[in-house]
């Protein structure tokens, strides 16, 4: 259960030892602009693999891109937002969130409330624009990371990383969304499982960095509740479930196809080989910074191929 008063004495230490901030700063730590721009690669990723496969050209459909980035832009800042107010009383434990403004009162709980709302239904509406199906997996995906994640899972049970990682998968389905309404199309299939997939290994490796901080707060992550070997074999499930989900993309792209095994396999490859030769906080963090490089890589080369198709 929440307690408002141990909320109200975390904030006020942390505010005693946080200077003043510049309000953009600010903005951007309750918004979290860092995931913004990482779930927009994404989003954007299904956009334009959804021009390529319909035959489309970016030009035709000018508007519903711009509505999609801005509807998408909006609704993942108000649902980072929801989450900082949330989970100010954890975050005010752990070392890499207690500087967060909703920890320190530089963003007090009402001002963040009317923030979070405004950029939900101003984000909503700019999707409709684009798609009433888009708003639809906008809407979808908000409600899935505050509700079933945020509020629920994340403070209950182990399976948090999976509860969470539907809602984060949501991004390319709004892209594509914005496009065309044919949502069993292998394309878009490939790229949600593939979004869903990744995000236990990737996680996984945040959970072990941050073991000490997790435990602290009680947030039952799987290294903190099941431990750290536990957590290397349910990684390396995953990631042969990742090499598996490659195969998704064979209709569209033997080069994608191609891409995404390699990297998923050298992922693996990384984990079995790292595991036996690093303690485990390096290799969570070298595994990290791979699945990192993992997304970045498959992504812009789905963006690439999209954009030369659908021009040339």
């Amino acid at each position: 259960m929440r307690s408002s008063v141990k909320v109200d004495k975390n904030v006020q230490k942390a505010s005693l030892a946080i200077p003043k901030q510049a309000y953009s700063h600010v903005l951007a730590e309750t918004i979290k602009t860092g995931i913004i721009k990482s779930n927009l690669i994404a989003m954007f990723a299904g956009l334009t693999l959804a021009l390529y496969t319909m035959g489309m050209s970016p030009l035709e459909k000018l508007t519903e891109i711009i509505f999609a980035l801005l509807g998408s832009t909006l609704v993942i800042g108000a649902a980072g937002a929801f989450n900082n107010l949330y989970d100010r009383d954890i975050d005010a434990i752990m070392e890499r969130t207690k500087n967060r403004p909703t920890v320190t009162g530089t963003m007090q709980t009402k001002p963040t409330l009317i923030l979070a709302v405004s950029m939900a239904l101003i984000g909503l509406v700019a999707l409709a624009l684009a798609t009433p199906l888009a708003a639809l997996f906008g809407l979808i995906g908000l409600f899935l990371y505050v509700v079933p994640y945020t509020m629920w899972s994340k403070r209950r049970t182990i399976y948090n990383t999976e509860i969470g990682s539907i809602g984060g998968a949501i991004p390319p389905l709004i892209g594509w969304a914005a496009i065309t309404s044919d949502m069993l199309h292998p394309g878009v299939l490939g790229l949600f499982v593939v979004m869903v997939l990744w995000q236990m290994p990737h996680f996984y490796a945040i959970a072990i960095r941050r073991h000490d901080e997790y435990k602290a707060a009680n947030v039952p992550m799987l290294p903190v509740v099941k431990g750290f070997k536990r957590t290397y074999i349910q990684t390396n499930v995953y990631l042969v479930a990742l090499i598996a989900a490659s195969f998704l993309f064979a209709p569209l792209s033997t080069g994608i196809v191609t891409v995404a095994l390699l990297l998923s396999v050298a992922w693996l490859v990384l984990s079995i080989v790292g595991y036996r030769k690093m303690a485990p906080v390096k290799w969570a963090k070298t595994m990290f910074i791979f699945s990192l490089n993992h997304m970045t890589i498959l992504f812009a080369t789905i963006i690439l191929y999209s954009f030369i198709g659908s021009f040339f």
